[in-house]
């Protein structure tokens, strides 16, 4: 074997035999807002095919067929505070403050 492979380009060229029969595939073409054309195949069985692909000329492009979403309105992160308004009114909080603040006042004298 070491006399056959002599002289060949070990690492860079494949030797094996390609039977040239190919997962089924599908053209998706991606357009971006300078009107540059990126069509790239995809697996039919493929789960999830991206809205957006990057462009060369450094925007993305929008896949073709496909409205862009509005953006959802990010939700708001409820707080400490927040979460304690939830249980308690304003009312009842300055009531337990001032309950605190005896005892803490009677601790120190």
């Amino acid at each position: 074997m070491g006399e056959s492979m002599r002289g060949s380009r070990l690492g860079t060229t494949s030797y094996e035999t390609d039977s040239g029969i190919y997962a089924p595939r599908e053209l998706t073409t991606y357009v971006c807002e300078n009107q540059h054309r990126v069509t790239l195949p995809f697996s039919v069985e493929a789960d999830e095919i991206p809205d957006t692909w990057p462009c060369a000329c450094g925007s993305k492009g929008l896949r073709q067929g496909v409205q862009i979403q509005p953006a959802a309105e990010p939700k708001h992160v409820r707080t400490h505070w927040d979460m304690l308004l939830e249980r308690r009114t304003i009312k009842d909080l300055e009531g337990i403050l001032k309950e605190r603040l005896e005892v803490v006042r009677a601790k120190a004298s």
